[in-house]
């Protein structure tokens, strides 16, 4: 009987062990967008992000970190802020966010 190879933890956001730049990124790495569409936020490999909202490109950048379902920001700008993940929604700062392109994105476009 082989023994069973126990499966590593997966790495979150900022925390990516050295020399695992071939590992799979997070699962909520991409980009989120408010159902209208005005605020995007790019949650990046590397664990940063950049937000955009209307026209105004890279309004807000910063670093994040997730645990679980939670995620927390520190914008460069020095504030920062958390959110939780609902599968591909994001509730975040009174908002919420979802993963671009998902059903459940399409379903928030078109209820609006």
């Amino acid at each position: 009987m082989t023994p069973a190879t126990p499966t590593p933890p997966r790495p979150t956001a900022g925390t990516r062990p050295a020399g695992a730049a071939d590992a799979s990124p997070h699962p909520y790495v991409g980009m989120w967008v408010t159902a209208d569409g005005h605020i995007r936020q790019e949650l990046r490999a590397e664990g940063r992000y950049d937000e955009a909202r209307g026209e105004r490109e890279n309004a807000y950048t910063g670093s994040y970190r997730i645990s679980g379902t939670r995620i927390e920001y520190a914008d460069d700008t020095g504030f920062s802020a958390d959110g939780m993940f609902d599968a591909d929604v994001l509730h975040h700062a009174g908002y919420v966010f979802y993963r671009e392109g998902s059903d459940t994105h399409r379903r928030a476009r078109d209820e609006r």
